[in-house]
């Protein structure tokens, strides 16, 4: 089988070498905390985002029309509602969301800090869709609210 060299498979993708933490990434979305990891203008296949959904708190329901969307938690523990089915959550586990999956979560006393992987990627103002209510705050425009798919 062949397969091209190295220098034939790069693109115009620069490695990215960044630590997780900084609070100039970091934006309040409703109960959400969001690092962006890779900014909009690195973008390739995909985004990455560090999530903290804070103690006691619920997240709006919503759906990517677009985006298939992996979620693995780093620590903490919640309940993540699936289309309507609930699934108990701890360090280590691991979610995949294929597109049009309606998604929320909850917390009780810790908080629940994810890393939040999109393919292809979408952001608090595109391919963001609620279905209970208004957009929380800081995401997208009126537009944003559609029925689920």
């Amino acid at each position: 089988m062949n397969h091209p060299e190295p220098n034939e498979r790069k693109s115009t993708l620069k490695i990215i070498h960044r630590r997780s933490g900084d609070p100039q990434r970091t934006q309040q979305l409703g109960p959400y905390g969001l690092e962006t990891l890779i900014d909009p203008e690195e973008e390739g296949a995909g985004v990455i985002h560090r999530v903290v959904v804070a103690p006691r708190q619920r997240t709006s329901t919503s759906y990517h029309r677009i985006a298939e969307e992996f979620y693995y938690v780093i620590s903490g523990s919640g309940t993540a509602i699936l289309d309507g089915r609930e699934y108990r959550l701890s360090a280590g586990d691991m979610l995949r969301l294929p597109p049009g999956t309606t998604h929320a979560f909850a917390t009780d006393a810790e908080a629940l800090e994810m890393l939040d992987i999109q393919v292809p990627g979408c952001r608090p103002d595109r391919d963001v869709y609620f279905v209970d209510g208004p957009p929380p705050q800081g995401f997208g425009s009126p537009t944003h609210r559609n029925p689920a798919p």
